[in-house]
């Protein structure tokens, strides 16, 4: 199947819908309710022709490595049921991702998402350490210093404090210390929540979800 080709018949919404989403610069994956890939935008189709971590197999979209498989259709039935979900996954160089699922439930999302049979949209991109205005955009969202952004965003890529540490060559002790203060600062529990803090702020998924 050729998830580039248009569909037939596709409504003027439906169809700006489509060009705007092929315009991004993330990979973008429209899926039906049994995972069948529908279409793939231009960032998504790069995504499956270099085989770094995505596929397409017997029509569905599947990630080359078991494991990032299972984190994948995790986040896939997870935004059939629920509002959205961000997952990070780590592709065959240890290139990390995150995707986001979007369950495509309502409003001109329903619509659009009609035109293909899609009940959700999959988002994937790589992470990076650039320090952009999106992430000026959470330091000053959270009050946090220099050092504590760039750990943050550190945790996001490099997955864990000895991996950022030896990033920074700084002691354990050191990295814990900040992770500490950006649980505080940012209300999470948790290094994972990090990766959805990051990717909420980082995607155009926020400003998505608001159309109705």
């Amino acid at each position: 199947m050729n998830a580039m080709l248009p569909v037939p018949n596709l409504s003027a919404e439906a169809a700006t819908f489509a060009d705007t989403l092929d315009g991004l610069d993330i990979g973008l994956y429209l899926l039906d309710a049994d995972a069948r890939l529908m279409h793939a935008n231009a960032a998504g189709q790069a995504m499956l022709d270099a085989r770094e971590i995505l596929q397409e197999t017997r029509g569905q979209l599947t990630a080359r490595d078991p494991l990032v498989n299972q984190a994948l259709r995790y986040a896939f039935s997870s935004a059939l049921d629920a509002s959205g979900v961000a997952m990070p996954m780590t592709g065959d160089d240890g290139q990390r991702y995150v995707a986001h699922a979007l369950p495509l439930a309502s409003g001109a999302r329903r619509r659009a998402g009609a035109a293909y049979s899609a009940a959700v949209a999959l988002f994937v991109r790589k992470v990076a350490l650039t320090i952009t205005p999106c992430s000026g955009a959470i330091g000053k969202a959270f009050k946090l210093t220099p050092t504590e952004l760039r750990v943050l965003l550190a945790i996001v890529e490099l997955g864990g404090v000895p991996e950022v540490a030896a990033a920074f060559g700084v002691a354990n002790t050191t990295i814990r210390t900040h992770v500490n203060r950006l649980f505080e600062k940012t209300g999470t529990a948790r290094q994972a929540d990090f990766v959805k803090l990051v990717a909420g702020f980082a995607t155009p998924l926020r400003d998505i979800g608001e159309v109705r």
